[in-house]
């Protein structure tokens, strides 16, 4: 058996401004294999953001980037938890993102039936090449690994496969690849069973108007409804970590109070079109004096931010699986790309590649021009960078 039922409604700038993430109940029956939910509304004056919650908590997020999603036993939409349809009340959770003076009217359309659709066919990519590593000395039993920390699938507004992202990385020269897909966590099973020659990395980021962080780790849902302070404690908490991200980001920079600020922010960004703008490095240093700066090209599709390693960030880990325990430790570096000047921390050295004719700033304001393409440098306490006659960040080093 199956059943239909349409639900009609209109949503006021008054409903935003007094609570922007707003439910709307139905019942789902005993026997039901499929749930799936349908959201119409004229997307030319507005913009309304779907999710889903169950009898039993969380069962998905797709924002904006869907219309519709189905959630069955075996599977679900991108973004959605598979799983048995629990009998009882639902919620179709609609976040009023965008709303215009005038209101905006939507129409659910909600199925429940006994039989679930056949599981839609995905296809996978060939397997492609990595290019060379990098020329790096390891240092007292660790290695040098590149890598990124914030990009998006299918699974919420991008447009690859989790398959496809890892190629993609893994051409481009990575290591490792955080996937932080907007509020869901239905990515994270795939990662460990792709098998690409890239450590894929499960995170989760926690989206809202206020502000975006990046939480790392197999820790579980992460409730985006929750204030601020309840994402770092539910991190710790699960042994996972959390960054800021993109904190000067337009219309997603970090708004969010907090009692406690994180020790990790994405500084580097994609978004960070025009370096020689000091202002995210102004915002680092104020953040707090030991920060560890991470870099992330918050990859999404061909053509609308930077390529996975743009910015690439290098971590210093006994091997790739312990990198976010390197990051904790603040053994980072960040790099325009895999093959771009590159700055990093060797003990009491720096190690400037392929940066003749770059500057080195030192902790202080002291520069000096580097000469040739490979060159040891006394290191300072405290963060480096280095920059084009013109004052552009080419690489940042802690």
């Amino acid at each position: 058996m199956s059943a239909i039922s349409v639900i009609r409604g209109h949503w006021s700038l008054d409903d935003r401004l007094e609570r922007i993430l707003r439910e709307v109940a139905f019942e789902v029956p005993a026997g039901t294999a499929e749930v799936t939910v349908r959201l119409a509304y004229d997307r030319s004056q507005g913009v309304l953001d779907l999710g889903c919650g169950g009898p039993w908590g969380f069962r998905g997020w797709s924002g904006g980037a869907r219309d519709s999603y189905t959630i069955t036993e075996d599977w679900a939409t991108p973004g959605y938890l598979p799983g048995e349809p629990e009998p009882g009340v639902w919620n179709v959770w609609l976040r009023l993102h965008r709303v215009p003076p005038q209101g905006l009217d939507f129409t659910l359309e909600i199925h429940t039936g006994s039989v679930p659709p056949a599981r839609p066919e995905v296809e996978e990519p060939p397997a492609g090449e990595r290019p060379p590593r990098r020329d790096i000395p390891d240092l007292g039993g660790m290695r040098w690994f590149a890598g990124d920390f914030h990009a998006h699938t299918l699974h919420s507004d991008g447009s690859l496969t989790v398959a496809e992202l890892a190629e993609l990385a893994r051409g481009r020269g990575l290591d490792f690849l955080a996937v932080t897909d907007h509020n869901t966590v239905s990515h994270h099973p795939e990662l460990a069973k792709t098998d690409r020659g890239i450590t894929l990395l499960p995170g989760q980021e926690v989206t809202t108007d206020r502000g975006h962080a990046n939480v790392f780790g197999d820790v579980g849902w992460v409730d985006f409804r929750e204030p601020a302070d309840s994402w770092v404690r539910h991190a710790g908490r699960e042994g996972g970590l959390i960054s800021i991200n993109h904190p000067l980001g337009g219309d997603c920079a970090w708004l969010q109070p907090l009692t406690e600020r994180p020790r990790v922010a994405e500084v580097w960004h994609s978004g960070w079109w025009d370096r020689r703008w000091g202002a995210p490095l102004a915002w680092a240093d104020a953040w707090r004096s030991d920060l560890v700066w991470i870099g992330a090209s918050d990859f999404h599709k061909h053509g609308s931010d930077g390529l996975p390693g743009s910015p690439t960030t290098w971590v210093l880990a006994e091997d790739v699986g312990s990198v976010l325990d390197a990051v904790s430790a603040g053994r980072t570096a960040i790099s325009a790309g895999p093959d771009a000047p590159l700055l990093l921390r060797l003990g009491d050295e720096l190690l400037a590649l392929d940066a003749d004719g770059l500057i080195l700033v030192r902790p202080g304001g002291a520069r000096q021009v580097i000469r040739g393409d490979r060159v040891l440098l006394p290191a300072d306490e405290g963060r480096h960078r280095l920059e084009t006659y013109e004052n552009e960040v080419m690489a940042l080093c802690a």
